[in-house]
């Protein structure tokens, strides 16, 4: 009895592997729409929301940047493909420990921005110096970076300003506002969270064609009949004359 209760069992997992369709992930328009992988589901109501973690070096090739993750969520279905959203990135904790030396201060800042296109996103820099460094120096530090952050979000979409955290552009940019304080290292956005979703531009759709016959149709002029004669003037009586005209009479 055992047996067959398990056979069962099996056949009805068989069974609902057989029920489920792949989808195609594709990324955002900020990463071309490029494939991101592909999941299975049973309905597609159940893809929204999933949430999935792909490497810049899996989009880009680019191998220096195998240590950065991206997380994609699941926005909408269409077809067979599941359309997804940018809802932060985070770097690996073996990364970051390779950059913590002894006798090295790291500083660390959490703060929200708004992008451009209204954005709101979480965003976690840190600013490791060659030595040791007072305090006092530390929150002079956290102030420009705080700045520098909010400044280049409000200057940007939320594309662009991806872009530039996986590029290191915006770790660049706080490196040399720090410099006139204490000369910088390394510095690396390590993390960032998107807390509230911008507004998303809705699909263009297509113009409507008109077919050549009825383009045709609307041009014809309209048949010409014969011209109406002019109407006769009307002649005044003298009473209805203005007073110049009754002196001439």
């Amino acid at each position: 009895m055992a047996e067959k209760k398990s056979r069962a069992a099996a056949r009805k997992i068989k069974d609902k592997w057989k029920a489920k369709v792949w989808y195609n992930l594709l990324a955002p328009e900020m990463f071309n729409k490029q494939l991101l992988g592909e999941t299975p589901t049973d309905t597609p109501d159940k893809l929204v929301g999933r949430v999935t973690e792909v490497t810049v070096q899996d989009l880009t090739g680019d191998f220096s940047k195998m240590h950065i993750k991206l997380a994609f969520r699941v926005s909408q279905v269409a077809g067979q493909d599941a359309l997804t959203q940018f809802v932060g990135h985070d770097m690996t904790s073996d990364y970051i420990r390779r950059l913590t030396r002894r006798k090295r201060t790291r500083t660390d800042l959490t703060v929200d921005v708004v992008t451009k296109d209204g954005w709101n996103v979480r965003v976690k820099p840190m600013a490791i110096t060659d030595r040791r460094i007072q305090s006092s120096k530390q929150r002079v530090i956290r102030t420009i970076m705080t700045k520098l952050v909010v400044d280049v979000a409000a200057k940007q979409s939320i594309g662009e300003f991806v872009k530039g955290i996986i590029s290191g552009d915006l770790a660049k940019t706080i490196a040399l506002g720090c410099k006139p304080i204490h000369p910088v290292s390394r510095v690396e956005v390590r993390k960032s969270e998107v807390w509230a979703m911008g507004a998303i531009p809705p699909p263009i759709e297509p113009v409507p064609t008109v077919a050549p016959s009825e383009t045709a149709a609307t041009l014809e002029p309209a048949e010409e009949g014969p011209a109406p004669e002019p109407a006769a003037p009307e002649e005044l009586t003298p009473e209805e004359l203005p007073p110049e005209d009754k002196d001439e009479l």
